[in-house]
């Protein structure tokens, strides 16, 4: 068993991101996305801080030189702040299973903006696993029969429709800071240490335009007076940003990285039969079938990396 500790890691990533995902969606349908982001991001910070504290012996990377502070920000503003906003109100209107499943689409972009940006090559495996990726994932999304996706008895067409680009934003936005992240990570730094620049960074910037529009008390009430939010924000805190990044990084340590990267997006699979029992989501066999190509998609980039 402890020889595969790091293929279970993995399969737990992906676990945690799901549920994880599940309180942040129950959670801003309550008190809204905004005030779950906010909160996260300091909840994750301080557990981040403190594990960088317990590992690295020191609790912020004050040594790190200002060029990786400046790519880790970057990253950090471009995916916490911009993107997992678009992608926890992503979560409010469509739910968390067409949410994470529009996620899976983040490596496709990686690839790209790699290409684009980085000259990075592709070769035809990637372009029919791009393929896959993409078909797989729009053979889900217009099913528009009735009660498929959660439509019609739960959302309009046209927040349908919203919901599904605020979901691509979101994987946009973690793709890109993801880009941003390979420069930042550059010769071997830790990678603990990264993730805890970019939440400083992300926290920093998101708290102060909180302030400055006058919506920090706001924030604290709404909290107050759903006392329940407030526990799925922790829940979903705990589970994704701490313990799922944590195991994350045992995964890729220690097993190869594309297996590792391949069994933590997992979660569009594990969120099919939890969409179905706590949000009354009718699964069809498109759903089932468009899932599965898209993660076998996915697989085929992550192994080809």
């Amino acid at each position: 068993m402890f020889a595969y500790i790091g293929e279970l890691a993995g399969l737990a990533t992906s676990v945690c991101w799901s549920f994880g995902s599940v309180f942040f969606t129950l959670s801003g349908r309550q008190v809204g996305s905004p005030v779950v982001n906010r909160t996260r991001l300091l909840i994750a910070l301080v557990l981040v801080s403190l594990t960088h504290w317990a590992t690295e012996g020191q609790l912020w990377p004050l040594g790190a030189a200002p060029s990786r502070w400046g790519w880790m920000a970057l990253s950090g503003i471009i995916g916490f702040v911009i993107g997992d906003a678009l992608l926890l109100q992503a979560f409010v209107m469509i739910g968390p299973r067409l949410s994470m499943l529009l996620m899976a689409l983040a490596p496709v972009m990686s690839v790209i903006m790699a290409w684009v940006l980085l000259g990075e090559t592709l070769n035809g495996l990637q372009l029919l696993a791009i393929g896959l990726a993409v078909s797989g994932v729009a053979w889900v999304v217009t099913d528009r029969r009735n009660g498929a996706n959660g439509q019609p008895d739960h959302i309009t067409p046209r927040d349908y429709l919203i919901g599904l680009l605020l979901a691509l934003g979101g994987a946009f936005g973690q793709a890109a800071g993801l880009i941003a992240s390979r420069k930042g990570l550059e010769g071997d730094f830790s990678a603990l240490s990264g993730n805890l620049m970019r939440l400083i960074a992300a926290s920093l910037v998101i708290w102060l335009l909180t302030v400055m529009n006058g919506q920090a008390r706001a924030n604290f009430r709404a909290l107050y007076e759903k006392p329940r939010a407030m526990r799925l924000i922790l829940g979903g805190s705990i589970a994704g940003p701490f313990i799922g990044v944590w195991l994350s990084l045992i995964a890729v340590q220690k097993a190869p990285v594309g297996i590792a990267s391949t069994l933590m997006s997992f979660a569009p699979i594990i969120l099919l039969p939890v969409g179905r029992v706590l949000f009354h989501e009718r699964i069809t066999w498109r759903a089932v079938v468009g899932t599965i190509l898209a993660m076998i998609g996915t697989a085929i980039l992550f192994l080809q990396a």
